[in-house]
């Protein structure tokens, strides 16, 4: 991938798997995740579904949840294989009616459900050694959660008489840090991204001018990726430790001259990419991380992009649209 801006290449998926082939109303996909053995792709939908894929073949494996609820699907994380957690296959599922789920993905049993009364849940992470999750949304609180327990172990929230106050609006993003457990990352309506020591009860830092609607924030060593939905200025780089915008990664427009809203971006597990989406031309292009250059690019959606998740070289990406197709795209 050697082509830079206007000479971009165009790629072409390796599978593009639907769940309603040629159907219009096919349901949105919100999220999408590789499982930790990369032999899955976990997506969730507008209609509630979880969708489990072959990532080899694109074969839709596993249904979770199927017309068993009505409310949107709208994140999903595997939990992480450890020593701790030896079974394998367990999936995190967030849904807008409040509740958090956990599946075992191949004997499609639900594990254990939390319910979030009153709110609206929008995102959820990991962390890395698959010890703790957290949860945001429509009320503005971060919950933090024993993964061993399922209880809640935690609350970050802002408040009146606080030098850093916390979310004012929805939060859409939530970003454990891959090299501190105790980093979280937090993004959402209020043009704000709150990095929080979950040691404490308030934000550390703050950035100031991210719109975050979508699963559109990424920490990559000692820099914060954000991608707003908005029609310039939608992808920047940040420094991790001053917060000080380092860069605004340059977002062409399509070639009939539409911009790209933001919901979705993120590095690449190998850091040589940053990978972005979203609605406006409805495309997501492909940037080399250290020219900022954008050397590829995906269109052909009839909606747009919401969802991206790499494998865990980095080699292979999966898009999810609101069409309700998973494409899935070779970066070597």
């Amino acid at each position: 991938m050697a082509a830079e801006d206007g000479n971009a290449n165009a790629l072409s998926p390796l599978l593009s798997i639907n769940p309603k082939e040629g159907l219009a109303d096919a349901p949105g996909c919100f999220c999408i995740r590789f499982s930790p053995d990369q032999q899955y792709v976990a997506g969730s939908f507008a209609d509630g579904s979880i969708r489990i894929y072959s990532s080899s073949t694109g074969r839709q494996a596993y249904t979770l949840q199927a017309g068993a609820v009505t409310e949107p699907c709208t994140a999903v994380r595997f939990r992480p294989t450890n020593a701790q957690s030896k079974t394998k296959n367990v999936l995190l599922a967030a849904s807008s009616d409040g509740s958090v789920s956990h599946w075992h993905i191949t004997s499609g049993n639900k594990l254990h459900t939390v319910t979030e009364d009153g709110n609206q849940i929008n995102c959820v992470d990991y962390t890395k050694d698959g010890r703790r999750f957290a949860t945001a949304g429509m009320d503005k609180i971060i919950r933090i959660y024993d993964e061993a327990t399922k209880t809640q172990v935690q609350e970050l929230k802002g408040g009146y008489g606080k030098s850093h106050p916390g979310h004012s609006n929805r939060v859409f993003s939530l970003r454990f840090s891959p090299s501190d457990d105790n980093l979280l990352l937090s993004g959402g309506w209020d043009d704000t991204v709150q990095l929080w020591d979950v040691r404490t009860d308030s934000p550390v830092r703050n950035i100031f001018g991210a719109h975050i609607c979508g699963d559109a924030l990424d920490i990559s060593g000692n820099e914060i990726l954000t991608g707003s939905w908005r029609p310039k200025d939608q992808l920047q780089v940040w420094d991790l430790g001053s917060c000080e915008l380092k860069s605004t990664v340059a977002f062409p427009s399509s070639a009939a001259g539409e911009n790209c809203l933001l919901y979705c971006a993120g590095f690449s597990p190998d850091g040589k990419y940053i990978v972005a989406g979203g609605t406006g031309s409805n495309e997501a292009r492909v940037f080399d991380r250290k020219s900022e250059k954008c050397v590829a690019t995906v269109n052909g959606a009839r909606q747009g992009f919401y969802t991206l998740d790499f494998d865990a070289k980095g080699k292979t990406i999966a898009l999810g649209s609101g069409d309700g197709i998973v494409r899935l795209f070779s970066l070597l």
